[in-house]
Order: structure tokens, then C-alpha cells, then sequence
């Protein structure tokens, strides 16, 4: 397999978080029974038009200036015709020769640092409906639900070169979408997938392999998986001598393997023609403009950010801006207490820790920023230590109080008075004289036997760096 070099490219579509659909007016939630988010130009019945939604155009353009495309000032719909039971009109509206948003990119962290993934376009189409093959029995059913949900799909360059380069791409656009609130990514649902386009060719050819289509990957797993079995299978087939045959394949989890579904499909199986239900998309400058106005900081700016400003390291800046609402957490609490890396430790140590065992969203946590900003200035200041400020967090995520009153309440303030630490220190040699020669003898290890029973005498109130300090003094 060194001998070959894989090529790969991503089409992903993300369902765009709209109330209505993308060419009608029936809700885009999910959830419903079946076949009850309806109307007449989702079901294709005659002489229905569809009119096209400027909130989807909104949302669209303001993608494509968040991956650096162009916008064109004309865009058309087209007509994509497949006759398949979750699109009742025999055809999907999609865009074409001439779509949205072109000749864009994005740049993810690779091992050899940032590298630039080109985008072909990003164009704007309705999604289709679930159809769904029931065992044993001679026939499907279909839900409508989700027929003319608005979809864009982002088509990149073939600039992948891993499954694992794959996957950071889809990540980062997933996290672009989240970012800029026009789809939740939930991968689970389907609100965000991808197809892979996969070949493989010898190292160092300019000629690109036979491509092989993997349809409809809905986790970060399943494609890194997905596109290294796919590496390997073709990889096989060629140093056997074997051809690559062009299809489209699915990925089955269960056997860890893509199988055949069908040949695939070129552009004019499609027949492609312009819709002339309806009229061209025309944006103007003032538009484009407008929405770029609304831009929030994206996730690469955060990034970037807060290794500069915050001096945090490359680690923590990618688990802090992975979400939105945590790098605004993580800036709230920045701006009570002056100590970043305490806080980002807090953040991802205990708090992610947290919230992943009791399965809980960053939207439901109970904490506020500025709560434990002040929980890391207790400690700072030394009126807890790190042991009673665990104990004091614990409280804080079963009942949202503060730090300080917690304290107060409890009296859990660290004892710092030297003369009164010294007199327990005495007090706890006196009463462990085997121990006291021991130590004498050699036995360091006695020196963790005399911390434990200071901390116990204190409730662990102790400032644990006195005490270190002034039994090795009272020791000496």
C-alpha cells in the first residue's frame, strides 16, 4: 500500500435550520409523525409552485463568506431528475452549471500544520424524504417530513490525502455551521453528512485513479473508517492487477466494510435542465454585504485568539473553540479572573468531566462563568485549596451556588496561620514517635504518613505548601 497514494474529495450536505421549507411553507421540525409536515408542493401535486425561501439565500451566503467563496451575483435552480418515492415530483431542485457560492476553502491542522482544502462550490437544493424498507415484508414506506428541507451542499477540491485529513475537514465544517447558527450538525439526525469520493493512484501520478463514491456517512468514524477500508480495497485490487470499477457504495458498520449499491450516476443521467418554475437567484453587493456584517468570530479566529491573547496551548485552544457557547463561557470567566490557564484546566479537566457523566449539553451546565472564575480565585488567593475546591465544585454543579457562600457556609476556609499549623505539627509528632525515628532512619516515605494525618486533623484545611514547609523545618 506505500506504493499508492489515496485522493479523496467530500460532498457534504447540511440541512439548513429554518423554520419552513426551502420552496413551501409546511415547519422543518423533526420529530413528527410521519407524513404530517405536508402541503401541496411537497407532495408535487399539479400546478403548485414552489417559491423559494430568502431566509435559506441568507444563510447560504453567509457560508460561503465564511469559507472564502465567491458569491455569484446570478445563480440558477435546475431540475435533477430521478424517479424515487421520497421525492413525489420525479425530480430534486437543486443548482447546477451555475450555483451559490464558488472557488472557496477552508484550512484544517494537519500533522505537517495548516493546509488548505479548496472548495469547489457550494449550491443550494431541497432534501428528500426517508423511505424506509421495512424486513419481511414486500414493500416500503415513505415519510415526507423532511421532503424540501433546505440542504446545502459543500463539494470540496480532491485536496484529501487521509481518512484522518477527511475527518478533520468535516469537522471544521461542522463547526463552521455551528458557529454561524444555520444548522446544528447533528450527525445522528442527518442534519449534517457526507459523501466520500475515493481513488487511488500511484505515488507520485499526475492521473487520478477510478473514483468510487461512498454514500451517506453520518459520523466522524464512520468516514475515517469508511475511507481507509476504501483505501485499502482499491489499493489491493490495483497491485493485483485488478481494475477499479467507478459505483457508488455504502458503508455497513457491522462489517467494518462498503459494499456495492450501484453504478454511478453521471451528470447527464440527471438530465439537468433550468427549473422554469423559477427565476434566476440575483444578489447584490448590498446584500452580500449586509451579511457579512453579521459574521461572528469563527472558529479558526477563536483558535488563533486564544493562543495569542490567553497564551493557552494548542490543545486546550481546540477543545475550548470546538463549541461556540464553551469559548464564550471560557471568555466569560477569562474576564472575571485574571488566570486563563487556571481556568481552562478547570474547564476541561473538571467540568467536561462532569458534563460527560451526566450526559449533559455545555447549554444545560449549571455553573456559571462567573462562578467558577471565583471558585479558581479562591484558590489563587489561597483561602482553599485544590482538594476542598473539588468537594466545593461538586456542590456547585448540584445546586448553581456560589463558590464563596459554599465556603462560608461550610467553613472550608484554608487555615494559613503558621503558629497554629506549627502547634498541630507538634502535636502529630508527639504522637507518632516510631514514625518520627523512622524518618530519622531514612524512611522519606514516612514524610506522606505525617501530611495525611496533619490534613486529617485540620478537616484538609491546611494550606498543604505551610505545611510541607514547616514539618520538614520541625523534621530537620
Amino acid at each position: 500500500m506505500d506504493n499508492f497514494e489515496a485522493v479523496i474529495g467530500l460532498e457534504v450536505h447540511a440541512q439548513l435550520a429554518t423554520d419552513s421549507k426551502i420552496f413551501a411553507t409546511s415547519s422543518t421540525q423533526s420529530g413528527n409523525l410521519p407524513n404530517t409536515q405536508t402541503d401541496p408542493v411537497t407532495l408535487g401535486l399539479p400546478g403548485c409552485l414552489p417559491v423559494l425561501n430568502k431566509r435559506v439565500v441568507d444563510f447560504a451566503i453567509k457560508l460561503g463568506v465564511a469559507t472564502n467563496c465567491k458569491i455569484r451575483h446570478e445563480s440558477v435552480f435546475a431540475r435533477k431528475h430521478y424517479f424515487y418515492p421520497d421525492l413525489p415530483k420525479g425530480y430534486q431542485i437543486s443548482q447546477y452549471d451555475k450555483p451559490l457560492c464558488e472557488d472557496g476553502y477552508l484550512e484544517i491542522r494537519s500533522d505537517t500544520g495548516m493546509k488548505r482544502i479548496c472548495i469547489t462550490r457550494i449550491h443550494l437544493e431541497e432534501d428528500a424524504g426517508k423511505n424506509t424498507h421495512l424486513d419481511h415484508e414486500p414493500y416500503s414506506v415513505v415519510d415526507l417530513n423532511r421532503a424540501g428541507v433546505p440542504l446545502v451542499e459543500i463539494v470540496s477540491e480532491p485536496d484529501l490525502r487521509s481518512a484522518q485529513e477527511a475527518a478533520a475537514y468535516m469537522k471544521l465544517l461542522r463547526q463552521t455551521v455551528r458557529y454561524l447558527d444555520i444548522c446544528d450538525g447533528n450527525m445522528d439526525e442527518g442534519s449534517l453528512r457526507c459523501d466520500a469520493n475515493v481513488s487511488v493512484r500511484l505515488r507520485g501520478a499526475e492521473k487520478l485513479g477510478t473514483k468510487v463514491e461512498i454514500k451517506n456517512l453520518n459520523s466522524f468514524k464512520f468516514v475515517e473508517r469508511a475511507i481507509e477500508y476504501e483505501i485499502a480495497r482499491q489499493s489491493a485490487l490495483l497491485a493485483n492487477g485488478e481494475a477499479v470499477v467507478q459505483e457508488t457504495r455504502l458503508w455497513d458498520e457491522s462489517k467494518g466494510a462498503t459494499r456495492s449499491m450501484r453504478g454511478k450516476e453521471e451528470a447527464a443521467d440527471y438530465r439537468y435542465f433550468p427549473d422554469p418554475d423559477l427565476l434566476p437567484l440575483v444578489v447584490d453587493e448590498a446584500w452580500i454585504e449586509r451579511i457579512q456584517s453579521t459574521l461572528p468570530e469563527l472558529p479558526g479566529q477563536a483558535f488563533d485568539r486564544f493562543r495569542s491573547n490567553y497564551g493557552l496551548s494548542p490543545d486546550q485552544c481546540e477543545l475550548l473553540t470546538e463549541e461556540k457557547l464553551t469559548a464564550h463561557y471560557f471568555d466569560q470567566a477569562a474576564s472575571v479572573h485574571n488566570n486563563p490557564q487556571g481556568i481552562a484546566n478547570w474547564i476541561t479537566s473538571e467540568l467536561f468531566g462532569r458534563l460527560n457523566r451526566d450526559g449533559m449539553a455545555m447549554s444545560r451546565c449549571p455553573i456559571s462563568p462567573q462562578n467558577l472564575a471565583n471558585l479558581v480565585k479562591l484558590i489563587d488567593d489561597e483561602v482553599i485549596s485544590g482538594k476542598i475546591a473539588k468537594a466545593i465544585f461538586e456542590e456547585m454543579f448540584s445546586s448553581s451556588t456560589s463558590p464563596a457562600s459554599i465556603v462560608e457556609k461550610r467553613g472550608l476556609r484554608q487555615i494559613t496561620d503558621s503558629n497554629q499549623i506549627s502547634t498541630i505539627i507538634k502535636r502529630v509528632l508527639d504522637e507518632n514517635p516510631a514514625q518520627v525515628i523512622a524518618f530519622r532512619e531514612g524512611k522519606t516515605k514516612m514524610m506522606g504518613f505525617f501530611v495525611g494525618q496533619i490534613m486529617k486533623e485540620t478537616g484538609g484545611k491546611a494550606n498543604p505548601q505551610l505545611v510541607n514547609e514547616l514539618l520538614t523545618k520541625e523534621l530537620a
